[in-house]
């Protein structure tokens, strides 16, 4: 029977990319974390010999967070616990990571991680004035790899200079790993290098090439798309409040993706029928 505390792999996968996403905090031991060395997407890696140190951060106070371990046994029952006494609204993975990994779910793999950081608080950079993959690709990574992730935007010309002198993870510029490669835009290659096989994902994908690549033929939402990005890049001439504006776009966009793609409307079908020549 699944402990009260616990949460499904199916119901946590549908909180994922979305902005009321729990923390998910991986707790596996090392041989079992070497053995797969994978994360499920967001999650970050903490020792669970040293919870009681960690635990009571203000990062996880009145927080939603899941604890995964290997089979949801042990490891995860006792840290949700600790994390439950220091304040955090805390559950543990039903099954554990075995089950994620069972059930063919995404994960993201280590290797993909900026210098293999599994704590969180990634840090990227790429050019100013953003439009679409700029905007775009820092939404997925926020919502789908490390909520924690930081960016700058700099001068097109210093992009290089500033990721080697400060440690940041250059994108969306000629050149680098993380950026256009062939047909595909920068967000793609997101996509594929971090493992997200989520349908909805993929679908948002190809509005984003088609938008960012002048392709309005890939979807019919990507000119919508489009028009959307360059108003909002002529709203804000700051581009960190053009970021944070833009991810409620994205927000919207994932969801339509996910749960509303085939949805009509119209104002017909709004108009209350006539009953005995009565509305």
């Amino acid at each position: 029977m699944a402990s009260y505390n616990a949460i499904s792999p199916e119901k946590l996968v549908r909180l994922i990319g979305t902005p009321k996403a729990p923390i998910i905090i991986d707790v596996r031991d090392d041989d079992d974390f070497a053995t797969a060395p994978y994360l499920l997407p967001t999650a970050i890696r903490q020792g669970h010999s040293d919870v009681e140190a960690w635990a009571s951060t203000p990062a996880y106070r009145d927080r939603g967070v899941v604890v995964a371990c290997q089979k949801g046994l042990k490891l995860s029952e006792g840290v949700a616990a600790l994390l439950r006494l220091a304040g955090a609204q805390a559950e543990i993975l039903e099954g554990g990571f075995a089950a994620w990994q069972a059930a063919a779910l995404p994960l993201v793999p280590v290797r993909s991680l900026p210098q293999g950081r599994t704590a969180g608080g990634t840090l990227w950079v790429t050019r100013s004035r953003p439009k679409i993959d700029r905007i775009a690709c820092p939404w997925l990574i926020r919502r789908f790899v490390d909520p924690a992730a930081k960016f700058l935007f700099v001068s097109p010309s210093e992009v290089e200079a500033v990721a080697a002198r400060f440690g940041a993870t250059p994108f969306d510029i000629e050149g680098v790993f993380w950026s256009h490669r062939g047909e595909l835009c920068s967000f793609d290659v997101f996509v594929e290098e971090f493992g997200l096989a989520f349908p909805a994902l993929k679908h948002v994908a190809r509005i984003v090439r088609g938008a960012d690549t002048n392709r309005p033929d890939l979807e019919p939402q990507a000119s919508g798309l489009l028009a959307i990005s360059l108003g909002l890049s002529r709203m804000y001439a700051d581009d960190l409040e053009q970021l944070e504006a833009g991810m409620l776009i994205y927000d919207a966009l994932y969801r339509w993706a996910r749960d509303a793609a085939d949805e009509m409307h119209d104002w017909v079908s709004h108009t209350p029928r006539k009953r005995d020549g009565r509305e």
